[in-house]
Parts: structure tokens; C-alpha cells; sequence
């Protein structure tokens, strides 16, 4: 059916542009939720009930309550718009219960992913971004986003590899990473030669276009070409999470791949420990300055999540109000803290404390469990839950020290895998 592919293009070019661009997403996401009301309108789909549905509506109730009763509340709401990004689960959970679409859509996320460690290993090495000051961001706003986003595309690849099927690869497959890769390259040209623009924009607008036509190609030879993704964005991944010194994504990516381990080979736990202790051994570069908590950066977090339990226990029930920690820090921060200001308070259960209050952090831990539940017991059926479950946990382990829920393009990642195990039981229930 024609709306039903146009529904899997978008999606595919969705999952394609979550590491490049937040502008193209929600283009892309308000496109593909038009699309899914035709089809609801023409009765060619439904959406089915799930265990998110009611923690969602109460957070997202809960969140408009909190920014009513916020001392800003015209700002506040307008924070509060960011609850539109949760219509991806649903959008994601009708496309994905169908098999050949959801390989097809986490080889479009795969695509979009190594074109944002491709350009943050680039940056790194040839556009001068290695030092603390000025880390590579690929092609997101923020180097903490970027590196956020791309532990989870790392993570997507190893659960593909050492979970789903052996992809038959010949060296001429590898066609689709390569012009990727060169694609990418000149963006990096154009970036250094002072016109980032002139290559970035059209860069996303062939991305995504890409990312449709290969969700919908039939070609084999697409399809081999597709296969060798994970075998190029693995290394990438990890080298551009090595070279970004976030602290908080090697400390998520650890405990992302310590649940791929543990669910592969217990004894592969070991290795990865192993691993990770010869690594602070060796004490590259790229790590050495960030084996610290007496750093500027570790005091500043330990003073804001001060000022943030402040927060909480002055407003428990409705909290200060989506948005509103940048306005309201300065009264609440502590004076031994480094910086005056702070946009938000680097640690995902106390920021929606103090926003949306202690009842608003119930409902999402009400979720998240809800979420890391339903991944683990469809894990043992398709190689993508097994990812979705790798993922929520390197995303809940690194948003112990930072707010990365609060970067959209980190939500949307999640929200898209979230939905691959209710998308299982989908699937099942029409077969």
C-alpha cells in the first residue's frame, strides 16, 4: 500500500537525520504523523494499547501542571512542547511490527549514525577539535549531544553483529559506507574552507533521501551494501566516543556493552573489564585529562546537584517548572560553585525532580522501568530489542551526570528503540 511505504520512507529518513539534524526530525516526524492519521482515517492500520501508555499521559499530564503552576508559565509550556517528540514511539511502534521494515529502518539509523562519527573523527584529527575547550560535535549543536548520540548508534551495531544474523560481505559491498564516508569529507572541506552551510544543508537533504530509498529498495545489491554498515560504525563509533573525553557516554557505552556481554557470553563480561582496565593503564591522551573528580567540571555538578536537591525540597509537588532552571539557579546555587549559571542540572532524575517535581519523576521512572522491561523480555527474540535494551541502559547509566534526555535528538534515539519490543508483540499478535 502506498501510504504504508510513504510511512516507512519517512521513518527510515527519520531514523537516518536523528544524529544530523533536529530541524529535518521533526519535519520528517510531523510528515510521517500525518501519514499514520490517513492511514488511521482510511482504516489500514490501528494503534494498539501498550504498558508506556499510561505512564506517558501521566508524565506528559503531570509536566502541564507543573509548568502551569511555574512562576513563568508562558515559558514554561512553551518548554513543555517538547512532549510533541513522543508521538516518534508510536509512529515508530506501527512501522517497526513489521520485520523486513524495522532491519530497514535500524540500517537507516546506522547510516545517519556513521555520518556523525565520521565527521566527529575528522574534526577531531584534522579540524583542530582536540582539546577540552573544543570537542567535536559532528553535526549536532553540542559535543555531549553528539557524543550521547553516538554511543547509542555504537551500540546498535555491536547488538547487530554479535546478535543478528552473519552478514555474507564482499569488499564491493561496501560501496554504501564508502560514498558515505566521502560525502562526508566534503562537508568537512567545505567546513574547513569557512562555508559549513554550503555543505551541511544539502549533506541532510540527500541523507535522508538515501535513507528512504533504502528502506524501500527491493535490490539485493542494496540490501548487501546495507549489511556492512555495522561493520564500519562500530570502530567509528568507538573512536569518535574515545576522542569526544565524555566522560558520562564512556560510562554509559561501558554499561550499554556490559548488557550486550552479559546476554552474548557472561565470560565476555571479563573481557570487556579487562578491556576497560587496560585502557586506564595505557592512559591515551584523549583519556588521560578526564581521570579526575577534582576538576572544575566534577566540583560544578556536585554544587548544581546541591542547588538541585534545594529545588526539590522547596517544590516536591510541582517542581519549578519545565524549562525554568536557567531562571531560577542563580537563588538556589551554592556559593562554592564555579559557574554563576546553569542551563540545567546534568543528571536526569534530579532535573525532572526539581521541574516537574517528585510525583513528575515517579511517572518517568514509571516509564523507564516499564520501557527496560519489555526490552528484556523480547530481547531473546530479535537482535534490535536486545539493542533497545543496551541503549535505555547506556542512556539511564550516562544520565546519572548528564541531562542528555533534555537534547532531542538523544530522546528521539531513545523513543525510536523503546518502541522495537512492543513492535515485536505487534508483530506477533498479526502473524
Amino acid at each position: 500500500m502506498k501510504w504504508e511505504r510513504a510511512q516507512l520512507g519517512l521513518l527510515a529518513a527519520l531514523a537516518a537525520t536523528v544524529p544530523v539534524s533536529i530541524f529535518a526530525c521533526e519535519i520528517l516526524l510531523a510528515l510521517g504523523g500525518i501519514v499514520l492519521g490517513i492511514r488511521l482515517a482510511l482504516r489500514q492500520t490501528r494503534l494498539g494499547r501498550t504498558a508506556l501508555d499510561t505512564p506517558l499521559l501521566a508524565f506528559g499530564v503531570w509536566t502541564l501542571l507543573s509548568a502551569s503552576f511555574a512562576a513563568e508559565p508562558a515559558r514554561a509550556h512553551g518548554d513543555s512542547k517538547k512532549l510533541l517528540l513522543f508521538a516518534l514511539f508510536y509512529l515508530a511502534t506501527e512501522v517497526l511490527a513489521r520485520g523486513e521494515d524495522r532491519e530497514r529502518v535500524l540500517d537507516a539509523l546506522m547510516l545517519g549514525g556513521l555520518a556523525l562519527v565520521a565527521l566527529a573523527v575528522l574534526q577531531h584529527h584534522f579540524l583542530g577539535f582536540a582539546t577540552l575547550d573544543r570537542r567535536p560535535s559532528g553535526f549536532l549543536g553540542h559535543y555531549m549531544t553528539a557524543a550521547g548520540v553516538a554511543m547509542g548508534v555504537l551500540l546498535v551495531a555491536a547488538a547487530r553483529l554479535a546478535f543478528g544474523p552473519a552478514p555474507a560481505v564482499r569488499l564491493r559491498d561496501f560501496w554504501l559506507p564508502a560514498a558515505l564516508v566521502a560525502g562526508v569529507a566534503a562537508v568537512a572541506a567545505l567546513d574547513a574552507a569557512g562555508h559549513p552551510l554550503l555543505g551541511t544543508r544539502p549533506f541532510v537533504a540527500a541523507l535522508a533521501a538515501a535513507a528512504a530509498a533504502l528502506a524501500l529498495s527491493r535490490s539485493p545489491a542494496v540490501r548487501s551494501a546495507a549489511g556492512t554498515l555495522p561493520l564500519v560504525v562500530l570502530p567509528l563509533a568507538a573512536w569518535a566516543l574515545l576522542v569526544s573525553q565524555t566522560r558520562n557516554a564512556w560510562v554509559g557505552a561501558v554499561a550499554g556493552l556490559t548488557v550486550l556481554a552479559a546476554r552474548r557470553a557472561p565470560r565476555l563480561v571479563w573481557v570487556l573489564g579487562a578491556a576497560v582496565v587496560l585502557v586506564l593503564v595505557l592512559r591515551p591522551a584523549e583519556v588521560r585529562e578526564r581521570l579526575t573528580v577534582l576538576d572544575a567540571s566534577s566540583r560544578d555538578r556536585y554544587y548544581m546537584w546541591q542547588a538541585g536537591i534545594d529545588m526539590v525540597l522547596d517544590r516536591p509537588v510541582f517542581g519549578q517548572g519545565p524549562g525554568m532552571i536557567f531562571q531560577v539557579y542563580p537563588r538556589y546555587r551554592w556559593p562554592e560553585a564555579p559557574n554563576p549559571e546553569q542551563p540545567h542540572l546534568h543528571d536526569n532524575l534530579l532535573q525532572i525532580a526539581a521541574e516537574r517535581g517528585l510525583p513528575g519523576l515517579a511517572f518517568f521512572a514509571w516509564w523507564v522501568g516499564a520501557a527496560v522491561v519489555a526490552a528484556s523480555r523480547e530481547a531473546r527474540r530479535s537482535w534490535a530489542a536486545v539493542a533497545a535494551l543496551a541503549v535505555l541502559a547506556a542512556i539511564l547509566v550516562a544520565g546519572l551526570f548528564e541531562y542528555n534526555l533534555g537534547d532531542s535528538e538523544v530522546l528521539l534515539l531513545t523513543l525510536l528503540l523503546a518502541a522495537v519490543p512492543f513492535a515485536l508483540r505487534r508483530e506477533r499478535g498479526a502473524a
